[in-house]
């Protein structure tokens, strides 16, 4: 089976480590802070009782059995297929982590960064083995949401791509292919351009936040969740995509010709945000929201498994 060096054992991290060795994968996990490194495997054991407890993971402690914690890069890539890099969200520090990466890990071993927005290009471009060097974006957090974009830099081999996206789909996840850099890849533009909208129409008053979290819960966000938005509108109109276009085109034509501003990210603006929605509508701490969210995620795929 694939081995695997988790770089950076925070949230995304521990929940890439979960991702592959599930899969059957060996993990090595490394952290250059020594407080997160020690506190990984509790929170790796804690999200594997929560997936056995939904039926999907059996024997926790062979999955835990094949996760190491390795002291230093150079021990957690030695002899390794794949590098899922989860550093800081900086350029300096991406082009200062990847060329220790492309020095230390084998020559056909490929590099993969977690990043969000940054594209490959911007961190890569100087490194002798930057043909093997990709975006792999997951969604937070990957054990629970399978989808990972897979973007290269123009120099990035398409062989390279291939094996990433045959050892992501081995690990149980849905990789997604970027056909050319553009920030943000594909999900985070989707998710930034709701979330302009939404700044909006709070911002003016249309709706109360907690509302507009209602309206995609409990609307958009339950067909979303097995459909897509264009599978959606394939079956919203009596002809399929071409006649809901025609049919709607004029309202968002309209509405692309009047976007949300840039200003709405303005202080003033996410001011009212934050004024409007308070302590929430949920007063439970935050890391007790994040475990009732896993959980119910952990239920959804479950479902989704069963259905599929």
């Amino acid at each position: 089976m694939p081995v695997v060096a988790v770089v950076g054992a925070g949230l995304i991290g521990r929940s890439w480590a979960v991702v592959f060795a599930r899969s059957g994968f060996t993990v090595r996990l490394t952290d250059i802070h020594a407080q997160t490194l020690e506190a990984a495997p509790g929170h790796i054991a804690a999200a594997l009782d929560q997936l056995a407890g939904h039926g999907l993971v059996t024997d926790v402690p062979a999955i835990l059995a094949r996760i190491s914690v390795a002291p230093g890069l150079a021990e957690a890539l030695d002899g390794v297929d794949l590098v899922q890099e989860n550093g800081p969200e900086q350029v300096e520090a991406k082009r200062a982590l990847f060329a220790e990466l492309d020095r230390l890990a084998p020559p056909d071993a490929i590099l993969a960064s977690s990043t969000s927005a940054i594209v490959a290009s911007r961190f890569t471009e100087d490194l002798p083995g930057r043909a093997r060097c990709l975006v792999g974006h997951p969604v937070n957090p990957p054990h629970l949401v399978p989808v990972v974009e897979l973007c290269g830099a123009p120099w990035t081999d398409p062989a390279a791509i291939a094996r990433a996206r045959d050892l992501y789909a081995a690990a149980g996840q849905a990789p997604v292919l970027v056909h050319r850099e553009v920030e943000g890849f594909v999900l985070n533009r989707l998710q930034g351009a709701l979330l302009s909208e939404a700044l909006r129409l709070v911002g003016e008053g249309v709706v109360s936040p907690e509302d507009l979290d209602t309206t995609i819960a409990q609307g958009l966000g339950l067909r979303w969740s097995f459909l897509g938005p264009f599978a959606t509108i394939d079956l919203n109109a009596p002809g399929g995509i071409g006649d809901y276009c025609a049919r709607y085109g004029g309202f968002y034509r309209s509405l692309a010709a009047d976007p949300a501003p840039p200003s709405v990210w303005d202080a003033d603006n996410t001011g009212r945000l934050v004024a409007a929605w308070g302590a929430g509508p949920d007063p439970a701490p935050a890391a007790e929201r994040s475990r009732r969210r896993d959980a119910r995620l952990a239920a959804l795929m479950a479902h989704k498994r069963d259905q599929a």
